[in-house]
């Protein structure tokens, strides 16, 4: 669990259990969520958005206000697990 500050609110962001990230991959999130800034207050409770990185894949964000700000980790999908429909469909997401 990790603890960050943007605009005066303190966040929580935690992960799932089942996720298993190395240190600064962890710290690289931090960054990541600092650079959005005030876009973060935009979420509502309960809500979820999603980051893309070339290193990570995507991370899902699940948003909790009560009682705290709290953000959770819930899934990481590497990136040769994407898929895009095209042309009604599914193929592999290819860079």
């Amino acid at each position: 669990m990790y603890r960050f500050s943007i605009d005066g609110e303190t966040w929580i962001l935690r992960f799932s259990p089942h996720i298993f990230l190395e240190h600064a991959e962890r710290q690289e999130i931090i960054s990541l969520l600092i650079q959005l800034g005030k876009d973060l207050s935009r979420f509502s409770h309960g809500s979820a958005f999603c980051f893309f990185t070339e290193k990570m894949g995507l991370l899902v964000f699940d948003v909790e206000r009560i009682p705290s700000l709290i953000l959770t980790i819930s899934n990481v999908v590497m990136n040769e697990n994407w898929y895009v429909e095209k042309e009604s469909r599914m193929k592999p997401f290819q860079k």
